[in-house]
């Protein structure tokens, strides 16, 4: 019997999740901590054996995963901390309402002021849109108008995009060489930085719980050419500074007959200031 299930009637201290293709452990009671929740309802007025299942017995819910994490995060201990530059509030918001978490859901819904005006509810782990929203308090919106520079501003900064790539090219120098096999673009620099211009393309799961002041080298792009992200970087204000590559070349077998495999790492400097 798979662990994540327990027996037919009562439900284990440590469940697994399946939710969206991603795993999830956590403890039976962090599950029933918000009542009246879809997952208090699963998890503490069902059986087990009424819950829809993967193929290695661990409870499936079909929504996002990524988004998942923050939820488990908030029934934890119901509070809501979430990264800089964080562009999934919407998507979040969905996932607070389907699974009925009504505070949750409160905080990620825009906040009116007494002006009718919009704005976000500040996380507290974003100290800079707290300062921001600090500066433009009890100011008057107006339409139409110049926009205030405090919306402008910019962060001045490095960022450094490498590459690792390699070509093949056969004994017949006039047959079609294989070019540029991008195996992955690293992304290197502040980690606010990097978020801001590459929000959600940005693979951080090597350097997940990097605070938004400190450096990096260990964040990777989704995707795998290289111009797509030199065209992110131009939008956003930055322009190249400097380049540097390093090659070398070496035989796809001991035969030196055989075709060559020529490597080569590749970094370009960006700056926006």
């Amino acid at each position: 019997m798979d662990k994540s299930r327990g027996s037919s009637d009562t439900f284990p201290e440590i469940i697994e999740l399946n939710v969206g293709g991603q795993v999830y452990v956590t403890r039976h009671s962090t599950l029933l901590s918000v009542p009246n929740s879809l997952l208090w309802a699963m998890f503490g007025q069902k059986k087990p054996t009424e819950l829809t299942t993967d193929s290695k017995g661990r409870f499936f819910l079909d929504r996002d995963g990524f988004l998942f994490r923050y939820v488990l995060d908030y029934l934890r201990d119901q509070t809501l901390v979430l990264p800089d530059y964080f562009k999934e509030k919407a998507s979040l918001l969905k996932e607070a309402e389907y699974f009925q978490l009504q505070e949750l859901a409160r905080r990620l819904k825009p906040a009116v002021s007494k002006e009718n005006s919009v704005s976000e509810e500040v996380c507290q782990s974003d100290p800079e849109e707290a300062a921001l929203s600090g500066a433009l308090a009890g100011t008057t919106i107006t339409s139409p108008g110049p926009r205030s520079p405090l919306l402008d501003v910019r962060k001045t900064g490095y960022i450094t995009v490498g590459y690792r790539g390699s070509y093949t090219i056969g004994r017949d120098i006039q047959q079609d060489a294989k070019f540029r096999r991008v195996a992955r673009i690293t992304v290197c620099g502040k980690t606010s930085l990097a978020k801001e211009v590459f929000g959600d393309t940005l693979n951080e799961s090597r350097d997940p719980d990097r605070p938004p002041e400190r450096y990096t080298s260990r964040y990777y792009l989704k995707y795998n050419f290289l111009e797509q992200a030199f065209d992110r970087l131009e939008e956003m204000g930055f322009h190249m500074v400097a380049c540097s590559s390093t090659g070398t070349c070496a035989y796809a077998s001991s035969d030196p007959s055989e075709d060559k495999i020529w490597t080569s790492y590749t970094e370009y400097v960006f700056c926006r200031g």
